[in-house]
């Protein structure tokens, strides 16, 4: 059960390799999280990941689980929750794409929108209902600034986290009242393996930064966390700029 600050004792990671979702369990162990499942591909990152946070302290378990595949998301993802009560699920996994090989190769294209979009819509959906019927937990979701507008330099990515953002503020009006909080985090440009090479935007961030982020969000509550936080007004003001002037902005 979560403590009386709403931090977790138990925590499933959909996504066990992402270096942000790492950010966040290693800050939540150092708080009070004890077990913690890491769900992705099995691979040699995976298992050193593991092998990190069993460092800590925590009571690690690895998970097969594979973002393109939704028949198995139930079978998988509930083998998890027969284990016991689970706090928090973080859906951290995601593929950012190369935005001109996919313009030309539309197979990858669907590819991003299967894993960003498909993927998580199965397994949020499979997790919110463990959740639910558990009677207690949070879903923390984490979409991007991307999906607040399209932007020429990334549309596909961004559209595919434009779709993650909606069905994830319309699950939480869905669970409203029945005692699972749906949190959606905004990063904006989070310096990672994922984004190594691509030039640094303005307001760039850390995924120790957005594992804080989400700390503070879980004592307070919140429906939606920006990280850092200045980017809501940033992206208040682009998201109402007439198209043609958007459309001429260095982004």
């Amino acid at each position: 059960m979560k403590d009386a600050f709403g931090l977790p004792q138990s925590l499933l990671v959909l996504g066990g390799t992402s270096e942000i979702a790492l950010a966040t369990a290693r800050r939540l162990i150092a708080r009070r999280t004890r077990t913690v499942w890491l769900a992705g591909r099995p691979s040699p990152a995976l298992e050193e990941a593991a092998g990190q946070l069993r460092g800590l302290g925590a009571d690690v378990h690895t998970v097969a689980f594979d973002a393109l595949d939704p028949a198995s998301h139930e079978a998988v993802l509930g083998k998890v929750f027969a284990e016991g009560d689970v706090d928090m699920v973080l859906l951290a996994f995601g593929l950012l794409g190369d935005q001109a090989r996919d313009e030309r190769e539309p197979e990858a294209a669907v590819r991003v929108a299967q894993t960003n979009y498909t993927g998580a819509v199965s397994a949020g959906l499979v997790c919110a209902r463990s959740l639910q019927s558990q009677g207690h937990g949070s879903l923390v979701v984490m979409s991007s600034v991307a999906g607040e507008r399209a932007r020429r330099a990334n549309f596909i990515y961004g559209s595919s986290k434009a779709g993650l953002d909606a069905f994830a503020q319309g699950l939480g009006d869905a669970l409203h009242g029945t005692g699972v909080h749906v949190m959606v985090v905004r990063p904006g440009f989070v310096r990672t393996r994922m984004t190594a090479g691509l030039p640094q935007a303005p307001l760039a961030t850390t995924p120790e930064a957005v594992a804080t982020a989400v700390e503070l969000g879980l004592r307070r509550r919140s429906e939606t966390v920006w990280v850092p936080g200045t980017l809501r007004v940033v992206m208040a003001a682009l998201r109402h700029l007439p198209r043609g002037v958007f459309r001429r902005l260095p982004v």
